[in-house]
């Protein structure tokens, strides 16, 4: 088999997974500008939606996490980042508990919870990103993970601050939500270049 020949069905098989993430992707802009929105009408207020919000928000990351490492498994393409997402689908779940528990004990607390949820998960989602720049549409994944361990940071030192508040947790989700539409639409142009 020639380098060429051997190259492009690197490229085939690199890009065989791009349609379903490009989906996942998609499913993971509307449910971030749709949260962010509820969020952002009840975060003045308290409520107890605001407190489920919080929770559901890692909740869908975990599920997002699962059928991604599902889609994987059952495609030809194997970018090797089924270790990132399983430590996503743990650091997730323990984020949605400490959410809940922070939550007994109010905003900043949950703001902690929240801030350390993005460091981790934004490095996670770093090395996830890397691992598949050969798909393509990746480079906004990246910058969206080296931003959420800037964003996370900033959560914690807001929590100690008064009247700290989850209003910037909801332009956060939103901002994530446009990287994921970016990236998306840039797996869309990838594969239809295949």
């Amino acid at each position: 088999m020639s380098s060429s020949s051997i190259a492009a069905t690197r490229g085939t098989a690199a890009t065989s997974g791009a349609p379903a993430l490009r989906r996942l992707y998609l499913v993971r802009f509307g449910f971030a500008l749709v949260w962010a929105i509820l969020l952002f009408l009840t975060a003045s207020n308290g409520s107890p939606l605001t407190a489920v919000l919080l929770v559901l928000y890692p909740v869908f990351d975990v599920a997002a996490a699962v059928v991604d490492v599902r889609a994987q498994r059952v495609g030809a393409s194997r970018t090797g980042s089924a270790v990132g997402l399983v430590a996503t689908i743990t650091v997730s779940t323990l984020a949605a508990v400490g959410l809940a528990v922070a939550l007994t004990s109010g905003i900043p607390a949950a703001l902690r919870v929240w801030g350390a949820w993005a460091i981790v998960a934004g490095v996670l989602q770093l090395g996830v990103a890397v691992g598949r720049r050969r798909l393509g549409g990746q480079w906004a994944m990246i910058i969206s993970g080296a931003l959420s361990v800037v964003a996370g940071t900033t959560f914690v030192v807001q929590s100690f601050a008064p009247g700290a508040s989850v209003v910037t947790v909801a332009a956060y989700a939103l901002l994530g939500g446009v990287f994921f539409l970016v990236s998306a639409l840039r797996l869309g142009r990838t594969a239809g270049n295949n």
